[in-house]
């Protein structure tokens, strides 16, 4: 029998989580982006999906880049001296 080779690395965890987190292998699609994205996921009926295609379609845009602008202008990032 022959030896199996060894898969280092394949799964192996990373030495710093929190660098590993925040690294990015794409640059940012906001330029005011901390220099990293996070993947959000949420759950909505066919029918809302559909309707937010169909919006996204109709002004030329993506539903990722949509939906981007739209939680931007609805939280925006807090002003000097304001909470975060």
């Amino acid at each position: 029998m022959s030896a199996r080779p060894s898969r280092n690395g394949f799964a192996s965890r990373p030495a710093d989580p929190e660098r590993w987190i925040k690294a990015t292998d794409r640059p940012p699609h906001d330029t005011d982006a901390a220099g990293f994205t996070a993947r959000l996921t949420i759950d909505v009926t066919p029918a809302l999906r559909g309707r937010i295609k169909i919006a996204a379609f109709a002004r030329g845009l993506t539903v990722a880049d949509m939906l981007r602008a739209l939680l931007a202008r609805e939280f925006p990032p807090p002003s000097e001296g304001e909470p975060s």
